[in-house]
């Protein structure tokens, strides 16, 4: 008989809050997998977010309760637990490495070894990275036993003197993470998991083999662009910048001397302008354009991976709507790019891809519930600190 789980997810995007209602139908057949059936969703315009941080809880709380109400509408189901995206420009992520001596005298390595050459890591941090921060992702990215890299993840069974073990390290700012934690507290949401925006959007637009080959998604939001980058199906970076489409809309406006509504049309095509030339209109946009891939080439160069990935470049978020984007990031990045279309499910039907958050939050709750390749977070710990911290203030 087939089970069924029901996961949500909540994007806190800086244009609009999206709450996504999923069902995970497992089947009978030998794979064992799960079907996702899209039960309902629920969108409100977003108050109180500026460049993804929180500026007014008041306002949010309104914006968060309208997104909740309408997705338990669509869906019939009253939400009570849900995963949370994060996504302030404040994000930050970096790598280190750690080492242990295997302590079993026949030298088999332990989950207690993992777990120590682990630590190990994120001991070694620099205090400045970390300052005001906490660490929501350690993300496993290498091992090694006696100096021989380990490529099949982790090294649990093998035999050796020495293990290094080397991790991803995702912080965000604490006030950020603080007034999350709050804001759904308020409505009465349980957080299972904050997953930082590239992350949870990766999960929904990026192929394993993509993954596996090397590829860098980029997700341009209305205030910020994310990118996470993968090879050998790992995360091996991620970064958040304070641009995205609405500077584009808000270039438009200026260059065109027009409203912020018309210039929103017609960057996505849905309007044509009648006193200028297309011309002009693509100078306008591939100058931002220009700034937003700039900050995604830098930092590809300074982690050695520039021009260097196979699978290429996708795009995701509300800013890849824009005409010609592809054509775009091709020419400045150097690698093929495409525009990515997000299954649904259903034969036919795709997603939209401002969903890919929300969407691929709900992907990743089922994923770890079952433990099945979901990348691992330390958040639920931080979580309960952050709760305990805030009782407090809370009325």
């Amino acid at each position: 008989m087939a089970k069924e789980k029901i996961t949500v997810g909540i994007d806190l995007g800086t244009s609009t809050i999206k709450v996504a209602v999923v069902q995970f139908e497992q089947t009978n057949s030998k794979e064992n997998k799960r079907i996702p059936h899209i039960l309902g969703t629920g969108i409100a315009p977003t108050k109180g977010i500026r460049r993804g941080a929180i500026e007014d809880i008041t306002e949010l709380n309104v914006s968060l309760a309208t997104a909740i109400a309408l997705a338990e509408k669509s869906s019939g189901i009253k939400i009570k637990q849900a995963e949370v995206s994060v996504g302030d420009a404040g994000l930050k992520s970096f790598t280190a490495s750690g080492d242990t001596i295997v302590s079993r005298a026949d030298l088999e390595i332990t989950d207690l070894d993992y777990n120590k050459a682990s630590e190990s890591s994120e001991s070694s941090l620099a205090p400045t990275l970390t300052i005001n921060k906490r660490i929501i992702h350690r993300i496993p990215i290498g091992a090694r036993v006696d100096g021989h890299i380990i490529f099949d993840g982790k090294p649990i069974g093998m035999k050796g003197s020495k293990l290094e073990v080397r991790n991803l390290f995702v912080a965000v700012l604490l006030p950020h993470l603080s007034r999350i934690a709050r804001v759904v507290e308020n409505n009465d949401v349980e957080i299972i998991d904050v997953v930082v925006n590239p992350l949870a959007s990766s999960m929904a637009c990026l192929s394993k083999s993509q993954k596996i080959a090397g590829c860098v998604l980029i997700n341009i939001g209305a205030e910020t662009t994310s990118m996470i980058v993968y090879e050998e199906n790992l995360p091996v970076s991620l970064e958040i910048f304070p641009l995205g489409g609405q500077d584009i809309t808000n270039d438009i406006a200026l260059g065109l001397k027009i409203s912020i509504e018309e210039a929103e049309s017609i960057k996505i095509g849905a309007m044509t302008p009648s006193t200028v030339s297309r011309k002009k209109l693509d100078e306008i946009i591939e100058a931002r354009l220009d700034d937003i891939f700039e900050l995604v080439e830098a930092h590809l160069k300074k982690i050695g991976r520039s021009q260097l990935l196979p699978a290429g470049v996708f795009l995701t978020g509300g800013g890849s709507k824009i005409l010609g984007i592809e054509v775009m990031a091709k020419n400045f990045l150097k690698l093929p790019t495409k525009v990515v279309s997000i299954p649904s499910g259903v034969p036919g039907k795709n997603i939209e891809s401002i969903w890919s958050v929300a969407y691929g939050l709900c992907l990743l709750g089922i994923s770890n519930e079952e433990n099945a390749g979901g990348e691992p977070s330390n958040i639920k710990e931080t979580i309960k600190k952050v709760f305990t911290w805030l009782k407090q203030f809370l009325p």
